[in-house]
Formats: C-alpha cells, structure tokens, sequence
C-alpha cells in the first residue's frame, strides 16, 4: 500500500482505535461487492473528481494505475464528469490526474532496461 499523507499518519498514530475502525470498515465495503479492484479504483477516482477532492483524485489515480488501469480509462472517467460538474472542474481534473500519469510514465521509463543495454547483453550472450 503506498505511503499515506503525513496528517493521517498523524490521525493514525493519534487515534488508533478508531483508525482501525474506519480501516475495517473500509475493507468491508471494498470486499462487499462484485466490483473488481480496478473499477472499484476508477469509481473511486470519479467520486474524487465529483468532490473537488485534489488529494484523493492523486491517490485513487495512483492507485488505479497499480490495478493496471490505461492513461486512456483514466482520462475516460475525467471526461465523464465535463456535461455533470462543468468545463473548469473537469480540467483542474485532467491537471491532477496528468501529473500522476507523467510520473507513472517517468517510473516505467526508468524501469525499462535501454535499448542499449539490451542489445549489449545480446551480444555478450
């Protein structure tokens, strides 16, 4: 599970039991339905956007991408929202989303042997 934000790090540690709680109880509702991760994750970005909710569209984008879910689903869900929450929501929307899908395209270059180190391990081969 990726890092959460330091305020409910904070909550976490301040009030544990009802951490736990709200942790269980999120489970639940995840684990209550026939939803697979992945639209669970996209269903969850599209009510982030709908809330004006800056933070929880990077962490439901993010995570989304971690169910393996397209740049193009996830502009989908964005654009969704333009004829419900209007023209300036849906592009303060695409700026939130763009910026974790350009760094998730930054991690999977990284990640990605250069071509250069392919072709020299073909050759020692």
């Amino acid at each position: 599970m990726a890092q959460l934000p330091k305020a409910y790090e904070n909550f976490k540690k301040t009030y544990p039991k009802i951490w736990q709680a709200y942790d269980r109880l999120g489970g639940l509702v995840h684990d209550s339905g026939p939803l697979d991760k992945k639209t669970r994750e996209l269903l969850k970005l599209a009510m982030a956007i709908g809330a004006r909710l800056e933070g929880a569209v990077h962490s439901h984008t993010r995570r989304a991408l971690q169910e393996d879910a397209r740049a193009e689903e996830i502009y989908h869900v964005v654009l969704l929202g333009l004829t419900t929450l209007g023209f300036p929501q849906t592009i303060a929307a695409l700026t939130w989303v763009e910026d974790d899908l350009q760094d998730n395209r930054r991690l999977r270059r990284k990640r990605r042997p250069s071509r250069e180190k392919i072709s020299r391990h073909r050759t020692n081969e």
